[in-house]
């Protein structure tokens, strides 16, 4: 397990390095997910309306990874708002396997003079390979660093 847990760590930095030179954010998410509650979460821009929303969570029973693909709504008038709908896999590396496709609805705040990001999104999960079961308790509260944006005035 341990080996495990350093692979899903080295695969996690080399998507976050692999990426373009688009503002990036990098933190942590807390909320109950795949076995886990505390993550390293990622978001990687793929575009003015589109990212990959990522998670590497860490837990006694295993490690889980999610990569949900967002489309993010920015309102006209108010820029440090998104609000962002997604889908994509979640995986959990453990006992018992799990293979699930997860949604996810959220809303962040990016504070205009502070590279810092906070959201709270939902991600109802329908788990598809052990056992079949659908989730809807899945919140979050995510803290992120955004790398690439230049603040103030």
């Amino acid at each position: 397990m341990k080996y495990l847990k350093i692979l899903s760590l080295v695969l996690f930095f080399a998507l976050v390095g692999s990426l373009e030179s688009h503002a990036q954010e990098l933190g942590i998410r807390f909320g109950n997910f795949a076995g886990n509650n505390v993550a390293i979460d990622g978001v990687f821009e793929l575009g003015q309306f589109s990212r990959v929303h990522a998670d590497v969570s860490f837990g006694s029973n295993g490690v889980g990874i999610d990569a949900l693909w967002d489309f993010v709504y920015r309102p006209i008038g108010s820029s440090d708002f998104d609000y962002y709908i997604g889908a994509g896999p979640s995986l959990f590396l453990g006992d018992p396997f799990g293979l699930s496709a997860a949604g996810e609805i959220g809303v962040e705040y990016a504070f205009p003079d502070v590279p810092l990001a906070i959201g709270f999104d939902w991600r109802p999960t329908f788990r598809i390979v052990e056992d079949t079961d659908f989730f809807v308790d899945v919140f979050g509260l995510n803290v992120r660093y955004v790398f690439g944006r230049v603040t103030g005035n």
